[in-house]
């Protein structure tokens, strides 16, 4: 078998997918991406499972002290990677050119974080101006993923690189006008725990958030998080919602959810992924959120607005 080699694009933003088949391809196309952008000087962060850091750590040798890696589980909540990424070009401005491996998606996910990891992808495409110096790869595993993950990533991703092979995705879909959250929301179960509220109503909700983790057993600082963050989303539905919104609250395998939903739309694709600025604090709620909780998701349409936040048990 050939060995795999990632050449990669330079002179501008590049967000590009790496199709590979095991572990060998893995650690073939990576490293050789990485020596590129040391043997340059350049910048180069890796984010991947803890595992494949220290495979690489290991293939890479000395030249690994010139990377810097990150682990994807300490990451954490998919919605915290682009800032992570922005962080990263924010500490080298003024570099030539920039190099980063992200790997968001492997088996091991829950469907929800699936979900969200695949909307990162998209979001990845509007995250940074056409401008900026940056090529990021993402490796995909052909032998572990399932087709209909192959086949979204064809639709996220403008390019896609197999061995020696770059080329460009037919199926891209840049993110609409009317923001990438008007998917369909899955329906909360039946006997889901439920609370409307209104302005004054913010300490009956935390009470109520509070009681259901005691029921589902979160640990007191999960529970903090949580409550804080279910408030803060809520507080977003009383000023900009509408005016009121209703609470549900269920467990699922994993966690407890808490869903807010209210009467308004947000459409700012990036919005809760970015650190909000001191002047506009636009989006602050759901960034505390992204900061607080293991998962949230965004349901939006003209009709209405569903955010949903789990916290593992």
């Amino acid at each position: 078998m050939t060995q795999a080699t990632v050449e990669g694009s330079v002179g501008g933003y590049s967000h590009e997918a790496f199709l590979y088949s095991g572990m060998a391809e893995f650690v073939a196309g990576t490293t050789s991406f990485i020596r590129r952008a040391v043997d340059a000087g350049d910048p180069v962060l890796v984010i991947v499972s803890a595992p494949k850091i220290e495979t690489l750590r290991r293939e890479l040798g000395a030249a690994a002290r010139r990377v810097e890696f990150a682990d994807m589980a300490q990451v954490g909540n998919p919605a915290r990677i682009i800032s992570a990424w922005q962080a990263f070009v924010q500490a080298h401005a003024g570099a030539a050119q920039l190099w980063g491996i992200g790997e968001p998606i492997y088996p091991e996910r829950s469907p929800a974080e699936l979900a969200e990891c695949q909307l990162h992808e998209a979001l990845l495409n509007v995250a940074f101006d056409a401008a900026t110096p940056f090529t990021l790869l993402c490796p995909y595993n052909l032998e572990a993923l399932a087709g209909d993950v192959i086949d979204e990533m064809h639709r996220t991703h403008p390019f896609v690189v197999r061995g020696a092979d770059r080329q460009a995705c037919g199926t891209f879909q840049v993110v609409g006008p009317g923001g990438p959250f008007g998917r369909q929301l899955p329906p909360a179960p039946a006997d889901a725990a439920r609370l409307s509220f209104e302005p004054g109503g913010l300490s009956r909700l935390r009470s109520f958030v509070t009681w259901q983790a005691r029921l589902a057993k979160l640990d007191p600082d999960k529970t903090a998080s949580l409550v804080l963050a279910v408030n803060e989303i809520a507080t977003n539905s009383l000023r900009h919602g509408g005016g009121r919104g209703e609470l549900r609250a269920w467990t699922d395998d994993r966690s407890l959810v808490c869903e807010v939903s209210d009467q308004g739309h947000i459409t700012e694709p990036l919005v809760g992924r970015l650190l909000p600025t001191l002047d506009s604090g636009l989006g602050a709620g759901l960034w505390l959120a992204n900061q607080l909780c293991d998962l949230v998701q965004i349901f939006s349409s003209p009709s209405g607005t569903a955010v949903r936040v789990y916290q593992d048990r």
